[in-house]
């Protein structure tokens, strides 16, 4: 059997199409390799979002051309492949400053490897695919996949036709498209026939979603919601990332409706200034997003929210920043994510006038000393309440199980191992810098 190695770079939809591409090479006898080192072939699957990722790409190509020089010498091969969303936006400049780079394939383009290892099988030469073909990748995907765990990602939704002046979304994996209704129930129910108890439903704008429904009419996301947690043994849905102009009021009562949909919503502002979501090109306000807010509240009291924030946008100024901490106040968030403002080439914002590092750097410890304080207020909270805990993984201890409560947070729970895979309920013992400790308070089986 060949080893193939693959180096998961960015969000949740690249871990999803991580294993897709492990799938779609399996058939061709393909098995996991544990490093670089012990592969016939490595996969690097980037991501474009964060700081300087093409430099890190680089640098790990020329770890791997050491590593594929050394087994020419030992008369052995290692086919190098860069697929993801630096593979789309850079695909030749990859084949020509890395020689070692067999193959460069774009996240709409994955299901071709085969068809790109067989070309370089024959002796054609290096292998690039970066278009957005016209066929549906996920109707060339096999229906069999590997299953880690109970719980799994499926992708619903990709592409973005929001255009934000920051993002390179549009422009490395297309206009927005939405997967059948049929075709995401299908693989759901395979999933939840290998054991997956959790599905976390995934798009870049998964709340834009509009598949094409039984009656032949485009369903939203919360007609998906309701379908899929009619799928017996599926005990949980949770779904990721939204933007707030698509957060329609039918998604908002399905927060209220649908038992398994989780009580979490990660939806992200940005920013608390309604001239840098301008800038940004958002297309909603900062009251927009309170009342979209107040809604989802009224809906499911008690829903953990978390959200993006990016800092030192071009012309932000401390006013601008003032208003984003007063947002974050006012909402009050359980988890949340932020990011100094760093130029993607191609976007317009990459042309504004740029905040010194300096400024940036003190609005983000700023900010994330206030998310952080209120992180730390919500997990204190949770103390010595009862959750169900959908037990993932062993934990570091002998006997021990780690799980995810409701509101995604991690729990270790002592003398659980065995109920890996259920959900049981837990109180909440103690509260951890980066987790909750729990006690089983029953071990009926779920």
């Amino acid at each position: 059997m060949k080893k193939l190695y693959i180096k998961t770079y960015g969000c949740q939809m690249n871990v999803y199409d991580s294993h897709r591409m492990a799938d779609l090479l399996a058939p061709l006898g393909y098995g996991p390799a544990d490093t670089p080192e012990d592969a016939d072939m490595v996969i690097l699957n980037t991501c474009h979002i964060r700081e300087k990722a093409a430099e890190k790409v680089y640098s790990e190509l020329g770890k791997l051309k050491h590593i594929k020089t050394a087994r020419a010498h030992e008369g052995r091969s290692l086919q190098i492949a860069v697929a993801g969303c630096v593979a789309q936006a850079e695909g030749k400049e990859i084949m020509a400053r890395q020689p070692a780079v067999d193959m460069v394939v774009g996240p709409q383009s994955y299901h071709r490897l085969p068809e790109m290892i067989a070309k370089i099988a024959r002796g054609s030469g290096r292998a690039l695919e970066t278009d957005f073909p016209a066929e549906d990748k996920f109707d060339r995907l096999p229906e069999d996949q590997a299953v880690e765990g109970p719980a799994a990602f499926l992708t619903v939704q990709e592409g973005c036709d929001k255009f934000c002046t920051f993002c390179v979304v549009p422009y490395t994996r297309g206009a927005e498209f939405s997967r059948p209704v049929a075709q995401v129930e299908k693989e759901a129910r395979y999933l939840v026939s290998r054991g997956v108890r959790e599905i976390t439903l995934l798009g870049q704008n998964v709340n834009a979603y509009r598949g094409e429904g039984p009656d032949g009419e485009a369903w939203t996301l919360a007609q998906l919601l309701d379908r899929l947690a009619r799928i017996e043994g599926l005990a949980r849905l949770r779904y990721t990332t939204s933007h707030p102009r698509d957060m329609g009021e039918d998604l908002i009562r399905a927060h209220g409706e649908v038992e398994k949909l989780m009580p979490h919503l990660h939806l992200p502002v940005q920013s608390g200034s309604d001239k840098i979501l301008h800038a940004m090109n958002r297309g909603h306000t900062c009251e927009a997003y309170f009342e979209i807010i107040e809604r989802v509240r009224n809906a499911r009291p008690g829903i953990a929210l978390s959200s993006d924030f990016i800092v030192g946008f071009p012309g932000e100024t401390d006013a601008d920043f003032d208003a984003t901490m007063v947002l974050v106040r006012r909402i009050g968030y359980a988890q949340s994510f932020s990011f100094k403002y760093s130029p993607r080439p191609g976007t317009p914002a990459a042309s504004m006038k740029q905040i010194p590092e300096t400024v940036k750097d003190e609005r983000l410890q700023a900010l994330q000393a206030l998310l952080t304080e209120q992180a730390s207020a919500f997990a204190r909270g949770c103390a010595g309440r009862v959750f169900d805990v959908l037990f993932e993984k062993p934990g570091r201890k002998n006997g021990q199980a780690v799980g995810r409560s409701p509101y995604l947070q991690p729990v270790h729970v002592d003398g659980a191992a065995s109920l890996i895979g259920e959900v049981h309920a837990v109180r909440i013992a103690a509260v951890l810098p980066n987790s909750l400790k729990g006690e089983l308070v029953s071990i009926v089986r779920a």
